[in-house]
């Protein structure tokens, strides 16, 4: 089985492409073949920094504006190499431990992706790997730099977390 990488981002909460943002996405996600983005984009605009990149599949989140919430689903299930992944933002409740939730939203799946916490998680639930790539641009009061996820999948699943560079 060939090895397919996948860039995983969250909360970027940009209405616009400043040159900084683009510098980050392209440092992050130029040797990746899919870049999944979990939501709260905030504005659709922002999806052309990954012109150029590996193919892109993004959900819409609480935060998106009306033009992102009417071109971006708010849950995706897609196929890569025979897993099943779930992408989406956040579960109906407003319960910030929502990922049983999920995992009743979406049913037997190997991966389920979501953002909206800004709090990055890599872990299992039984059978399902679970991904929160976490805020991609910096959210914290004090200056804490960003985070994503990288998805290696060959015969299994494999992620990891990683720090956005800073510039």
């Amino acid at each position: 089985m060939t090895l397919t990488t996948i860039g995983i981002l969250s909360d970027t909460h940009q209405t616009r492409i400043t040159p900084d943002f683009k510098e980050k996405v392209k440092k992050c996600f130029s040797k990746v073949d899919i870049i999944l983005h979990a939501g709260d984009l905030t504005s659709p605009d922002i999806l052309a920094a990954f012109t150029g990149l590996g193919k892109l599949h993004a959900v819409h989140g609480n935060m998106c504006d009306t033009a992102g919430r009417r071109l971006l689903p708010r849950r995706l299930e897609l196929d890569i190499n025979g897993f099943k992944i779930g992408l989406i933002h956040k579960a109906v409740s407003q319960a910030y431990d929502f990922e049983a939730e999920l995992l009743d939203e979406f049913g037997p799946i190997d991966c389920i992706i979501y953002g909206h916490t800004h709090h990055p998680v890599c872990h299992r639930l039984g059978k399902t790997l679970i991904i929160n790539p976490g805020a991609f641009m910096s959210s914290g009061r004090f200056g804490a730099p960003g985070t994503y996820a990288i998805l290696n999948i060959d015969r299994d699943l494999q992620a990891g977390i990683y720090e956005v560079p800073r510039l």
